[in-house]
């Protein structure tokens, strides 16, 4: 492959350039929940041909959630069963150094959802504990260090959920003191916080069928705001009470999948579905309100408008957006309107439910392809650059049994190392230079 051209040199050996402190990734999509690495050391400034060494490999079952890292260990979730429906899921933590198992925690679980190949939701590390939720609503809160359990809750049972049809997948949020989890609750407990240190419930929020996005918390004034995206809206609640703040309808013309995180730029809120294209929400700077700005829609989830997102969360850019379509076109919008720039066909094969996963590294982009690969690229106005890519997982069939399997799950990247994991395999690399 060529050197970049002289535009992209400049932004490509950021890629060389890292600070010098470590970076734990101990909850979804990072430290903010916003796919960004900031305090790292230097990274390669290329990836090997063909396929990256591991640092060690790990067996573990099948399963949809990315690995967390923290204070040198790796949290993962995966699910044991005998037969489709009647299983087990696992809370499963390793060192990170070694890939030595340090505590694995497991219980029951029957799935009566669709896509049965596991947990979904990442696992998340605050104050020393480790909190989990499985795919049919277990929440679980240990201590981090020794696995040692302090509260959990069945969701589906305490508060009569309907599940979605995929079930929970949206990780809990740590904040101030309070587990925050999109729970598909009945009577106005769609999203529900439980307090971290004894698990009692602080409060419960919104009459809406559940999505599959996870909360985040967003500054407007002097106001910390969650917002969560459901079945049915984007919502700003109030994150002492759950009262809600503001609300922007967004309900589904098939069925609800809302898996993309929403991303803020702290001006703007923008959110992508599978079936219902893409909105753009602008956030009031004063005081907790927002107003919808623009929402396209395709004719379909093959002719699309501006982006459809399945899996892979879109990230801003100065004045772009950047994300994958419907059938894993990686395209490139502008903001102002969401009318495409540009749209790439290579960075992952053209498939339905196409995915790639994006952590932005100063003005470069590392990718996650859903084939396994690992691309060091530069998103711009100008065009999908890329710079090397590597194999770092074979794909496997437990979560889509068709077209040769996929790797679906985010990875995590911390101190240097990439954390990666399949249906049957979790994997360390190094990064580093």
């Amino acid at each position: 492959m060529p050197f970049p051209t002289r535009p992209a040199i400049s932004t490509f050996l950021a890629f060389t350039c890292g600070l010098t402190f470590a970076e734990d990734w101990p909850q979804w999509r990072g430290v903010n929940r916003d796919g960004v690495l900031r305090s790292i050391p230097e990274l390669v400034s290329r990836l090997p041909s063909g396929k990256i060494p591991h640092r060690w490999s790990v067996p573990i079952g099948p399963g949809y959630s990315g690995p967390t890292v923290a204070d040198n260990r790796v949290y993962v979730t995966d699910r044991q069963s005998d037969n489709d429906r009647d299983s087990r899921e696992r809370v499963l933590c390793f060192d990170a150094a070694t890939g030595n198992n340090v505590w694995t925690h497991e219980y029951e679980a029957p799935y009566t959802i669709q896509y049965t190949a596991g947990p979904r939701a990442s696992v998340t590390i605050d104050s020393g504990r480790a909190i989990s939720v499985g795919a049919m609503g277990h929440l679980h809160c240990f201590d981090a260090a020794s696995g040692a359990l302090h509260w959990k809750h069945d969701l589906e049972q305490e508060y009569d959920a309907d599940l979605p049809i995929w079930g929970i997948a949206g990780a809990p949020l740590v904040y101030d003191g309070l587990v925050i989890q999109i729970a598909s609750g009945s009577s106005g407990a769609c999203v529900i916080a439980f307090d971290l240190a004894t698990g009692k419930e602080r409060w419960h929020a919104l009459s809406e069928p559940a999505g599959y996005s996870a909360p985040i918390i967003i500054r407007q004034g002097d106001q910390d705001v969650v917002v969560c995206w459901t079945g049915a809206s984007i919502t700003g609640l109030d994150t002492k009470t759950g009262n809600v703040f503001w609300r922007v309808a967004m309900p589904s013309r098939n069925m609800p999948i809302g898996v993309p995180t929403p991303i803020t730029d702290g001006k703007h809120l923008f959110v992508s579905s599978f079936y219902d294209g893409s909105m753009m929400i602008e956030l009031d700077q004063t005081e907790p309100k927002a107003t919808k700005l623009w929402h396209r829609v395709g004719i379909d989830e093959k002719n699309t408008d501006a982006l459809h997102c399945m899996i892979g969360t879109p990230l801003f850019k100065g004045d772009r957006i950047y994300g994958v379509d419907s059938y894993g076109e990686l395209r490139c919008l502008r903001k102002s309107n969401g009318d495409r720039v540009w749209e790439d066909q290579t960075a992952v094969p053209r498939n339905r439910w196409g995915t790639i996963h994006m952590i932005q590294h100063g003005n470069n982009e590392i990718l996650f392809n859903d084939q396994g690969e690992l691309i060091f690229a530069t998103l711009s106005p100008e065009g999908f650059t890329e710079h090397s890519r590597t194999k770092l997982l074979a794909p496997t069939r437990k979560q889509l049994p068709r077209r040769g399997g996929v790797t679906w799950a985010h990875p995590a990247i911390a101190d240097g190392y990439i954390y990666a994991r399949s249906d049957d395999q979790l994997v360390s690399a190094s990064l580093l230079k």
